[in-house]
Order: C-alpha cells, then structure tokens, then sequence
C-alpha cells in the first residue's frame, strides 16, 4: 500500500492543487474498506464517499453535486462542503468537509465515470465480479434490504453499460485480498 500511496502523491495535479482518485467498483467490492486502508497510507488523506452524495431517488444522479460542492471548491484550492444524505431520513441531514490536501479519495460505484474523469488523476477498480459483490453486500446489510439490493442491482448494471468505469482502471486490485493486480499500474500482487 506505501508505494502505491506514493506513486498516487508523485502524480501531476488533476483538480486545481489536488490528485483526485476514484475507487470504483461494484457494490460489495470492498471499495470502503480499500480506500479507508489507501487513505491511512496517504497520512490521512480525505474520503468522499459516493453513498453521501446518492439518494434514494437518483442512485446515479449525483455527479451535478460532486461537480458543484466538490470538485469546483478544490479545483479553485479551497475547502469542499457537501451535503450527506441519510438513507434513513430519506433527506439530506449532515455536511461533510473536504480540505484541498494532495490527494482525495473519492470512493463508490461509478467514481471513475465518464463525467467524473477530467478531474481524477487515476482510476482505481475494486476486480469483484457483480453476483459475488451483491453476495457480499446483501450479506453485509441484511434481509432487510434485500428489495433495495434488488433494485440496485439492476440500476448498477445498468449504470456499467452505459458508462464502464473499469476499462480506464491503471490500477485494479483483488476485492478480496485487496492486493493490487500484478498487471496493472501499483504495487506487485505480492504485497500486503
């Protein structure tokens, strides 16, 4: 994780003074956990986390948002607020505070998307194929979102035919080990 973090810092800037990295994914993949482990590594750096940009209503409508809450205020080398939703209020209930640090970690399905990729310096998949990532995730949240999961299923499988996010992954890494591919861009597979 120590060289791929400094790899990531060694990047040219790609949203005003910041290296912005998408962990993409499917749901249940183990982008989370990953990005909070890359993240320690980096010393801290800050997580956005996709899930608090959603809603219920537009799972995938959320890129006007991370546009004008976060990407703008750190392409500008300033401080980034966005609201975070709250899947059981159904409503935006909290505020999350981004500062402008060398490298943010924006984290969920659909990070890498097409609309997304003029500002990240580097795409990172989570390799999980869907059935064992929704295996994980419904394991993960419990039957009582099992209608959810089967609604999002379909509106994530959607989301990857229209707009892949893999094919422009220079860094892919096992969902279940979490190692880095050995045939990508980072680490060797062989490291922890």
């Amino acid at each position: 994780m120590t060289s791929l973090a400094g790899e990531l810092g060694a990047l040219a800037p790609s949203c005003g003074p910041v290296r912005l990295v998408a962990v993409d994914g499917h749901a249940g993949s183990g982008k989370t956990t990953f990005a909070a482990r890359l993240a320690a590594a980096l010393g801290g750096a800050p997580v956005v986390h996709l899930d608090d940009l959603a809603t219920h209503e537009e799972l995938f409508g959320w890129t006007g948002r991370l546009r004008e809450q976060v990407i703008a205020p750190l392409a500008a080398g300033q401080e980034a607020r966005h609201g975070v939703y709250d899947w059981t209020l159904r409503r935006f209930a909290g505020t999350a505070v981004v500062p402008p640090a060398p490298v943010v970690l924006v984290e969920g399905v659909g990070a890498g998307r097409r609309a997304v990729r003029p500002w990240l310096a580097r795409v990172i998949w989570m390799e999980l194929d869907a059935a064992s990532a929704r295996r994980r995730g419904e394991l993960r949240d419990g039957p009582e979102l099992a209608d959810f999961w089967a609604g999002w299923a379909q509106a994530e499988s959607a989301h990857f035919a229209a707009d892949p996010s893999r094919p422009y992954a220079a860094t892919r890494v096992d969902g279940v080990t979490g190692r880095i591919a050995p045939s990508t861009v980072g680490e060797p597979s062989t490291s922890s």
